[in-house]
């Protein structure tokens, strides 16, 4: 039984095999499919030189152009205390904050005043005693030498026999009187100058306690020397405060600094082309800087931005982050303020600086990401891709200054193309287009 099933599959096998046959001899040989190049689709930018103005970016802190501290130079209780002397107020110049109680100091000042015109009084007098001295000198002179003449004429008649030796006696004693009565008006006048300096002397120590007792009461006003924004505040109504302590400190309000730290090379560049290429030397240096523009924007809010001015650039250089320390300056922070569309430039704001000079001439600048470790993918004159080696001068904003290896009118291709084969034909993303 199972033989006959056996010999049922084989006439099915003989035909199948058959038909293959048949149909291997008659079919052709297999068709051939031509390939197409490989090309790739890419944003090109055909290079054209333009002018560059070279930008620094960097980072600074506000800070108040002054700020006061005031410090208590005399001792006293305070009297008054100005109704808006709270941090964070607005103060106007020429404000008294706080009063020291004047009471001692005034005394002090009259009391100096009262010994200064005693002073006065006594050169007064002596000045009236030098003038009657010399009127009394005068009259007692005319005396002596009328004395003196009457001695002579005394002497004569003595010689003469027609008079007694006792009149001469007693005309020489006369005479004598009156030459100790002049010599002691002499020395009384004689002794004038010296008075005088003494007195002077007295009345310039008088005159200097003077200037202090008037200082020491100055100081019991505590006025404010500019427009601020007050800060702490040290001191309390009734409170009595000595020499020395710290009594109220405030920032004025008319300027705002802020000091970034600029690359070496950036500010090498700026200055350059703020100077025109011409050289730099210290008297020039306001007048270079003037002429880079510096804007200030608040780090996290792009919106809010002042525009300020390169105030000077400080000599403390920093060697390993080779940077240099820049003060910008912005007048009038509070200009327009209307928060919170538009804010003040207050101290502690944290700011982005943006430092931009002159523009430099015609510079080839193409997008920084089109640089692929020191090459450029150029689409060449027949459509194909080319690797060119260049130099970048310096990159800011996102773009590559490129100072060798590309030329007006080059195509730089912007895409990146993976693998970067040479040769590979480049279709323009415009054209595929």
């Amino acid at each position: 039984m199972t033989r006959k099933r056996a010999l049922w599959i084989v006439p099915p096998l003989v035909v199948g095999v058959a038909i293959a046959a048949i149909l291997v001899s008659r079919a052709g040989p297999p068709a051939r499919v031509e390939h197409a190049e490989r090309q790739v689709t890419a944003r090109v930018s055909v290079v054209t030189p333009t002018p560059i103005r070279p930008v620094v970016h960097g980072f600074a802190e506000a800070r108040p152009a002054q700020q006061w501290d005031a410090v208590a130079e005399v001792a006293g209780t305070i009297t008054y205390r100005h109704p808006d002397l709270e941090t964070g107020n607005l103060i106007g110049a020429g404000t008294q904050v706080l009063t020291i109680d004047p009471t001692r100091y005034q005394a002090n000042l009259a009391q100096v005043q009262a010994d200064i015109a005693a002073l006065s009084a006594e050169a007064q007098q002596l000045a009236t005693e030098e003038q009657n001295t010399r009127s009394i000198l005068e009259i007692e002179q005319r005396r002596l030498d009328l004395a003196e003449s009457d001695l002579t004429r005394a002497r004569d008649l003595v010689a003469q026999g027609t008079a007694s030796q006792s009149r001469l006696d007693e005309q020489e004693r006369a005479t004598l009187q009156l030459r100790r009565t002049v010599q002691e008006l002499t020395n009384t006048l004689g002794l004038i100058p010296v008075r005088q300096a003494a007195l002077e002397a007295r009345l310039a120590r008088a005159n200097a306690a003077q200037q202090t007792a008037q200082h020491d009461l100055s100081k019991t006003a505590i006025i404010a020397p500019f427009d601020l924004r007050v800060g702490p505040v040290g001191v309390q109504e009734y409170q009595f405060v000595p020499a020395g302590q710290r009594l109220v400190s405030g920032d004025g309000l008319a300027r705002i600094e802020a000091t970034a730290h600029i690359p070496v090379e950036g500010l090498a560049r700026l200055i350059g082309a703020a100077s025109g290429g011409t050289g730099l030397n210290a008297t020039d240096l306001t007048a270079t800087l003037d002429r880079i523009e510096a804007r200030l924007t608040l780090a996290g809010d792009y919106s809010q931005h002042w525009q300020g001015r390169v105030l000077r650039v400080e000599n403390a250089l920093d060697p390993q982050a080779r940077s240099v320390p820049v003060v910008i300056a912005v007048e009038d922070p509070y200009a327009g303020a209307n928060p919170p569309v538009k804010l003040p430039l207050v101290p502690n704001m944290y700011l982005v600086v943006t430092l931009t000079g002159p523009a430099l001439g015609d510079r080839i600048a193409i997008p920084e990401n089109a640089v692929h470790n020191g090459q450029v993918y150029i689409r060449n004159a027949d459509g194909r891709l080319e690797l060119r080696g260049v130099d970048v001068g310096w990159r800011q904003d996102g773009l590559a200054i490129i100072t060798g290896g590309l030329n007006a009118g080059d195509a730089v291709i912007l895409d990146d193309i993976t693998p970067a084969l040479p040769g590979l034909l480049i279709t323009p993303a415009e054209a595929a287009q």
